[in-house]
């Protein structure tokens, strides 16, 4: 059965594996996907990430990030723009996520960027995600 939005399996597979407390989550793999991972383990919210290749798609390898008493580095990630209603802003449009503690991830014509990377290099897009 084909997967309608890949990105929400994503965050659903991050979640979850968060709050079993597995060290590591695989998912099938995609550029856009190991582009959102990329983005995540810069801005602090996963250990690290691991593209695997197979005979298929190849799979993405999430290790999640846990403070010292076992909380998970996020609190959680919301799907913003959906396959059913598509959402693109403006740079001087795009909110902050709870007053700059989170972030938000967007598509643009420059890749997979944060929100604050989108106001500074004054480009707009599709908002994937909010993470905070």
């Amino acid at each position: 059965m084909a997967m309608s939005d890949p990105i929400a399996d994503l965050l659903t597979r991050i979640r979850n594996a968060a709050k079993a407390k597995h060290a590591s989550v695989d998912i099938p793999g995609s550029n856009l996907k190991v582009n959102l991972a990329k983005v995540l383990k810069n801005e602090g919210y996963i250990k690290n990430f691991k593209f695997v290749k197979d005979d298929k798609q190849g799979i993405l390898r999430v290790y999640l990030k846990y403070d010292k008493n076992n909380n998970s580095a996020f609190i959680g990630m919301k799907r913003m723009s959906k396959p059913s209603r598509r959402q693109y802003f403006k740079s001087k449009k795009i909110k902050s996520v709870l007053n700059g503690m989170g972030i938000a991830i967007l598509s643009t014509s420059a890749g997979i960027i944060t929100d604050t990377e989108a106001r500074k290099t004054n480009i707009g897009g599709e908002i994937l995600c909010n993470v905070w």
